[in-house]
C-alpha cells in the first residue's frame, strides 16, 4: 500500500497545505483509515477507492473523518494524475459523502467544484473579537456555522492571536475565516482560518472549502465573480475562485513531497 504527501495550493514543496493521499480499489475499515490520519497526523489525510465505477473519496483528520475538505481533494486529484489514473486535460468526479464533486485536470491546474453557501449577517460581532484575537469589523455566517470574519486590513489579519480553547467552548462551526481585502495588487482577498479544535487542527495552512463561504462574501462586497485568493499562513498559499450561481469553482496546483510504503 503507497501513502503520499502532497503540498496542495501551491507550486512549490513546504509550502501550501499539506496532505495524504492513500488510493486503492476500495477503501481500508474505518479504524485503519483513522488510525493512518493520526500516523501521518496531517490536518487531513484522503482515501480515494477507484474500483468499480469511478471514485470515492473520504478524508480524516488525525482525530475524526471530515464530511469535505478542499486542500485533500485537490492533493488527490494530483495523485490521481502523476500515477496515470486519469489523463491530463481528464474531466471525472470524486464522489465524496456530502456530495459529488467535478473535476478537472489541465496543464498542472486542477479545478474543483464545489458548493456554494447562503450567508447571513451576524448583526452583532463583537463576540468574535475574543475569539479571533483582532477587532472584526463585520461578519457572516453559513447555514453550518461556519463563520467570515472581516477585519480592518492586512497588519490586523498578520497579528491576530486567535483563542483557540475560547474558539471550542464557542457555538463557532468548523472554522472561523478571517479575512480582509488584500493589500497586493494581484490577489483580492486575502484570509487566515482558524479551526475548532474539536476537529483536530488549530490554523488551517491553506482552506479550499472556506472559498465556499468567502466567494459569496466577497461577491456581495467587491461585485465580482473571480477572485485571486492568498492564505497568510506560515506556509502560504493561493487559489482562483470562480463564483457560479449554484457553486464555486476552485482551482489551484499541488506538489507530491514523498511517497511511502505503509505495511498494513
Amino acid at each position: 500500500m503507497k501513502l503520499y504527501q502532497v503540498d496542495a495550493f501551491t507550486p512549490n514543496i513546504f509550502s501550501g497545505n499539506p496532505a495524504g493521499v492513500w488510493v486503492g480499489e476500495r477503501f481500508p475499515d474505518e479504524k485503519t483509515m483513522q488510525a493512518i490520519a493520526a500516523e501521518m497526523n496531517l490536518s487531513e489525510t484522503a482515501f480515494v477507492a477507484c474500483g468499480g465505477a469511478g471514485y470515492a473519496i473520504r478524508y480524516f483528520s488525525p482525530s475524526c473523518e471530515i464530511p469535505l475538505c478542499g486542500h485533500a481533494t485537490l492533493a488527490s486529484a494530483h495523485i490521481l494524475r502523476e500515477t496515470g489514473h486519469v489523463a491530463d486535460g481528464a474531466a471525472f468526479v470524486l464522489k465524496a459523502s456530502e456530495q459529488d464533486l467535478p473535476i478537472v485536470v489541465d496543464d498542472g491546474w486542477i479545478t474543483m467544484t464545489f458548493p456554494r453557501y447562503q450567508l447571513s449577517q451576524i448583526d452583532d460581532p463583537g463576540f468574535l473579537d475574543a475569539l479571533v484575537g483582532a477587532p472584526v469589523v463585520h461578519a457572516a455566517k453559513n447555514e453550518k456555522n461556519w463563520i467570515v470574519a472581516r477585519l480592518d486590513g492586512e497588519k490586523s489579519l498578520r497579528a491576530a492571536q486567535p483563542d483557540f480553547p475560547a474558539i471550542q467552548k464557542s457555538n463557532a462551526g468548523m472554522f472561523i475565516a478571517a479575512t480582509t481585502e488584500s493589500s497586493a495588487p494581484e490577489y483580492d482577498y486575502s484570509v487566515r482560518v482558524f479551526c475548532n479544535p474539536d476537529y483536530g487542527m488549530l490554523e488551517d495552512p491553506v482552506t479550499g472549502t472556506a472559498q465556499c463561504v468567502l466567494a459569496p462574501y466577497w461577491h456581495a462586497e467587491l461585485k465580482k465573480t473571480a477572485f485571486f485568493s492568498r492564505q497568510l499562513s506560515k506556509r502560504g498559499g493561493e487559489m482562483k475562485v470562480n463564483l457560479l450561481p449554484q457553486a464555486v469553482e476552485i482551482k489551484g496546483q499541488a506538489v507530491t513531497v514523498f511517497a511511502l510504503e505503509a505495511r498494513i
